[in-house]
């Protein structure tokens, strides 16, 4: 070990100065080739990660000697990263617009009141009465004394939104152009024009549709010459009073296209013209105990509300029959008769036919 300490100090220093003295060497000559150290990026890319050098690039690098040319970088091949991630679209399903807002009063009807004088009262028509306030599509003869009606203040009819509701589906269920449905004002409908359940919308100028319900058709049966369809018995074309009294408790219009006539329970009812019966019995569509008479010539007249029912379908009657005493079955507000008279299935007002 001593003897290696000797041969490097005895020799160190000239190693020493034989490499610095090679190394300025290689370095005169390079100067004097030209002097500059070339990089070609396109040859030699530059190793950066995650990145991809750019197409065309040049770097000149001068220690000494005269000043280079300016060092041009071409950017025309880097891509452009455009990130919109902190401004999103907004989610159609978190967005909430105006809900409608409604300024509708009540009115109690009165003794004497009718829908027609109710109707004109406020400017509107009688069938806006069923438009807001559709428990009287179901029962008309709820239209009595102490009854709260909502009054619309245009025609047309509140419909209560229900899950699903568009409002392309309103257009096609009232007839009413969306343009109007969206023009009232208080409806406050706005693009992407959303409704919401448990809100009501008020459709201008329509009209609340009423179920009316039809009896059976005559059974068919031959004439005397052995063809044909004739009935089984014609009337008389003339109707009277299927009942002794005269008290009218809710006269004919659009939502009641009939009249009700007021009496004790248990009162007579008669047939009022010569026919046929159709229907005897309970009826689920709000008549209670009912009984229709086809009178063979286009003619039917429909009895409801009865306590009691004394004829069986298919039996003849006679005008002036006794056919079942009146009562208060099914959707019905107090005693009285329910007395319609239809021609081909269209109601008429029997008071314009009555005797």
């Amino acid at each position: 070990m001593k003897e290696q300490d000797s041969l490097w100090q005895r020799y160190g220093g000239h190693l020493v100065l034989l490499v610095v003295a090679l190394l300025l060497f290689i370095g005169g000559r390079i100067m004097a080739a030209g002097g500059l150290f070339n990089v070609d990026l396109e040859s030699e890319p530059l190793p950066a990660e995650g990145l991809a050098a750019p197409a065309t690039a040049a770097l000149a690098v001068a220690p000494t000697g005269p000043a280079p040319a300016e060092a041009v970088i071409d950017l025309s091949g880097v891509p452009v990263l455009i990130n919109n991630s902190l401004s999103p679209n907004l989610n159609p399903f978190t967005y909430q617009g105006q809900q409608p807002e409604h300024n509708l009063i009540t009115y109690t009807v009165e003794a004497g009141d009718t829908p027609n004088g109710i109707a004109e009262q406020f400017n509107i028509e009688p069938e806006t009465l069923l438009g807001g306030n559709p428990f009287l599509s179901e029962e008309s003869s709820a239209l009595q004394t102490g009854t709260v009606l909502t009054i619309l203040p245009i025609d047309g009819v509140l419909h209560d939104v229900q899950e699903g509701d568009t409002l392309e589906a309103l257009v096609g269920q009232y007839g009413i152009p969306a343009e109007d449905i969206i023009a009232y004002e208080p409806n406050n409908l706005e693009f992407p024009y959303r409704l919401y359940p448990g809100t009501q919308i008020l459709v201008p100028g329509a009209v609340r549709e009423l179920f009316v319900w039809t009896a059976p058709s005559l059974p068919p049966t031959s004439d005397s010459t052995g063809s044909g369809i004739a009935p089984l018995i014609q009337g008389t074309g003339t109707f009277i009073w299927p009942v002794g009294y005269r008290r009218i408790t809710q006269y004919y219009w659009y939502g009641h296209q009939a009249i009700d006539i007021g009496l004790p329970e248990g009162s007579a009812v008669v047939a009022a013209d010569t026919g046929t019966v159709t229907w005897a019995g309970w009826n689920v569509y709000g008549y209670g105990n009912l009984i229709v008479v086809n009178h063979g010539n286009g003619y039917e007249t429909y009895y409801g509300h009865l306590s009691s029912v004394y004829v069986v379908p298919g039996q003849i009657v006679y005008q002036g029959n006794t056919i079942g005493a009146s009562g208060n079955t099914g959707r019905s507000s107090g005693p009285h008769l329910h007395f319609e008279i239809r021609y081909f299935n269209t109601l008429l007002d029997p008071l314009g036919i009555l005797r």
